[in-house]
């Protein structure tokens, strides 16, 4: 029997789109951009999708409190265009935003970028949120309360959780100054180099603002530095560094950096989160064809045959790391995900507990929550 092509609602509001999960008594995705289709487990077939691209702009700015509350479906790049005109943005720069990612993809992927150094992921930006639940509920937290669920910090929960927990409708995001300058050290190195080099800036009072390697299919590779600060300021830290490294300036260098993270058609990708003491050695023991490697922040990009992703997954696993699939060749049929983490009876209780007929997201956190008995 040939499953029925889902239907899909495009809701314009919070009202439509609490409307949209009422209405449908089915199984539920939830969509946006697109930007992260294939990130995660494959979303199994459903009854209606919910795009949420049509939920876009800001609602409130407050210049002044450096604060500001969007619509789930706006990309972030057009919300920091906007704040630019005030001197502000949101400190997140992950390599989807250029192509168009939205501030509720974000979230519910826990992805983030070389700033997270400093400012962390979204999961410490975000500080106020609008949830829509599987039977309909309009929860807020860290603002006016609609309605309280069980104490939970929802804004935390739906961070990462690929659209299996509830519909992130709206998101209250921490501002940060746009920097007066800065500026990028580049320097040609392995990643062994490259982590012997990031040693040596952080036991130091430096303060970079991203520390990053990546490679684009040679042993050898980059190791970029980015410094913020004052005009008057940066030059001279920017002049101890490069006593440090020897290394050129050169912003440009980012874009190269952005398209290592994205990976190429046809490539199996895999984010990896570990200590940061461990990464580059992880790493280095993996076959990646490309790879970027936040030497701070703990978190790695790797391209990798596909017939090589399960054994990286148990590799990331036994080095006390998580592992996801952030892109797959055609036809790939390995796993999404690597060992369930010692909390996945916790995840699952609080999948029962916001959506009990497991009508969202299924298939986004197989098989973890797949093997829940109920």
């Amino acid at each position: 029997m040939t499953r029925a092509t889902p239907t899909t609602v495009r809701p314009a509001d919070l009202g439509a789109l609490r409307d949209a999960v009422l209405d449908s008594a089915g199984t539920l995705g939830v969509t946006g951009a697109g930007t992260a289709a294939a990130w995660g487990g494959t979303l199994a077939p459903v009854d209606t999708v919910i795009d949420v691209g049509g939920l876009t702009g800001i609602i409130t700015h407050n210049p002044g409190d450096m604060t500001v509350s969007v619509h789930a479906g706006t990309p972030l790049r057009e919300l920091q265009s906007a704040l630019a005109d005030h001197g502000q943005q949101v400190s997140f720069d992950a390599a989807r935003v250029d192509v168009g990612a939205t501030v509720g993809g974000l979230v519910a992927t826990a992805d983030g970028g070389p700033a997270a150094l400093v400012h962390g992921t979204l999961r410490d930006l975000v500080i106020g949120m609008t949830i829509v639940l599987a039977d309909g509920t309009v929860a807020r937290t860290g603002g006016h309360v609609i309605k309280n669920v069980t104490g939970y910090d929802l804004a935390k929960l739906m961070h990462g959780s690929y659209g299996t927990l509830g519909v992130v409708a709206e998101v209250v995001l921490r501002l940060h100054p746009v920097p007066k300058a800065t500026a990028t050290l580049a320097v040609d190195c392995t990643l062994d180099d490259a982590a012997a080099h990031a040693g040596r800036i952080f036991d130091r009072p430096l303060d970079p603002a991203a520390v990053e390697w990546y490679s684009t299919g040679s042993a050898s590779g980059t190791l970029l530095v980015r410094m913020e600060g004052t005009v008057d300021a940066l030059p001279r830290r920017v002049e101890r560094l490069h006593s440090i490294l020897g290394a050129a300036a050169d912003s440009g260098a980012w874009d190269a950096h952005a398209a290592a993270v994205r990976g190429a058609p046809g490539q199996a990708v895999l984010r990896i989160g570990a200590r940061p003491s461990r990464l580059a050695a992880l790493v280095g023991s993996l076959p990646c064809a490309t790879a970027a490697v936040g030497l701070g922040t703990g978190v790695a990009t790797v391209a990798l045959p596909a017939d090589a992703v399960a054994d990286a997954h148990a590799a990331v696993h036994a080095a006390g790391g998580t592992s996801v699939l952030r892109d797959r060749p055609d036809g790939f049929t390995g796993p999404a995900w690597g060992p369930p983490p010692s909390a996945i009876a916790l995840l699952r209780s609080v999948k029962r507990t916001l959506d009990p007929d497991g009508r969202l997201g299924p298939g986004r956190l197989a098989p973890w929550l797949q093997e829940d008995p109920r």
